[in-house]
């Protein structure tokens, strides 16, 4: 183990099966690594996608959690956001002749980690 390092301390929040599909979260997840919290909430209040209220919720959460760990709020900045596929809803649609095409419906984990700079 090298001397001098010091570990930053990370607050995670994670929202599981969020009913978003992962290719469409990440789109916004993307805009918001490597902010500020504040810079980061602004732009997810500001981004007309159906995921940034889904991720925005994951963000205030951890920052809720650092907050609780008396880190110093002013200092925090979004170091990891990440969107994990989860399961699938398999629904059925009827089709012509009795046949059924299967629908997945996607879910995904929605991981946000903040740090102090």
């Amino acid at each position: 183990m090298a001397h001098g390092t010091v570990k930053e301390r990370q607050y995670r929040a994670v929202h599981r099966y969020a009913r978003v599909s992962p290719r469409k979260a990440r789109l916004v997840a993307d805009l918001i690594r490597g902010q500020k919290i504040n810079t980061a909430q602004d732009i997810l209040r500001f981004t007309p996608k159906r995921a940034s209220g889904l991720i925005a919720n994951v963000l205030k959460s951890a920052i809720a959690n650092a907050n609780e760990q008396e880190a110093d709020v002013r200092r925090l900045f979004v170091a990891e956001a990440r969107i994990d596929p989860g399961p699938y809803f398999r629904r059925w649609r009827p089709k012509d002749r009795g046949r059924a095409h299967q629908i997945l419906k996607k879910t995904s984990h929605i991981i946000v980690v903040v740090e102090e700079r």
